[in-house]
């Protein structure tokens, strides 16, 4: 299954361990009908009216990274749904499936389109 990751889930960011043995596809690009809100140390992206392009990446996973980042989501619990994502082209023409943070984001600072740990984690 591809998977569209935007934040910690990145190379380079610091839950990025949880794609071990994954297969990166490329970068890729939302449609702009969602907001990056800063939730703390990581981000959420959420559906917006008034939405942009979030930048992200492409990943082909398996069954058991599924489990492991649906547990590290919070899907359970009800802090991020797993629905397909629209995203810009290469990416249009297959489904790509994602997390969308559902918890209220009133007063969460709105990060652009691109998550940077460096300077966007505090």
């Amino acid at each position: 299954m591809r998977l569209f990751v935007y934040g910690t889930l990145k190379r380079g960011c610091c839950n990025h361990h949880y794609m071990a043995g994954q297969q990166f596809v490329g970068t890729a690009c939302t449609t702009p009908c969602f907001r990056l809100m800063g939730l703390g140390g990581y981000p959420g992206m959420v559906h917006s009216d008034e939405g942009r392009g979030i930048q992200g990446e492409v990943w082909e996973v398996d069954e058991d990274c599924l489990r492991r980042l649906d547990i590290l989501e919070g899907l359970e619990v009800g802090e991020y749904a797993f629905e397909v994502i629209p995203l810009l082209p290469p990416f249009d023409a297959g489904p790509v499936h994602g997390y969308v943070y559902l918890k209220p984001v009133d007063g969460c600072p709105d990060v652009g389109g691109v998550w940077n740990e460096e300077t966007t984690a505090h």
